[in-house]
């Protein structure tokens, strides 16, 4: 799924393109505002800048009660995003997609499979849990 970004670009220039060849201009800007937010949904780039996962490991565990590995693109993670709002500021969040290291203590806890979002919680690893359980944590810190 991390070079799924590609093709949606280059089929959101296509479309935008041949929108604007037909005459099209609602068209074109439709094709492009839809097809470029999802070019950079599911884009790599889409979290750079978050935590690393040696940082994280590395801090007190006061520091971390709630770190959250995830990747662009996916809909779970996105979900989990949303429903902890602006609480999900407290947590801190790592991109596996960004980080290898992030990426194989993922594949560790979930037998083998970046299954994300993966949820540490005062050190106890969650697979894609109840956001309330997560919304419960970050209230309590």
């Amino acid at each position: 799924m991390r070079w799924l970004w590609a093709p949606m670009l280059a089929g959101t220039i296509f479309l935008v393109v041949e929108a604007a060849r037909d005459g099209s201009v609602a068209a074109a800007v439709g094709y492009g505002v839809v097809g470029l937010a999802l070019t950079w949904w599911l884009s790599p780039w889409q979290g750079a800048g978050g935590a690393r996962h040696a940082d994280v490991v590395a801090r007190p565990a006061a520091e971390r009660s709630v770190v959250i590995y995830w990747r662009p693109g996916c809909t779970y993670c996105a979900r989990l995003r949303a429903r902890l709002g602006r609480a999900g500021r407290r947590a801190t969040w790592v991109d596996i997609w960004q980080d290898e290291d992030a990426a194989a203590f993922v594949r560790g806890v979930n037998n083998g499979n970046e299954t994300v979002p993966t949820v540490v919680i005062d050190g106890a690893p969650f697979t894609n849990p109840d956001p309330g359980r997560v919304l419960a944590r970050l209230a309590a810190a």
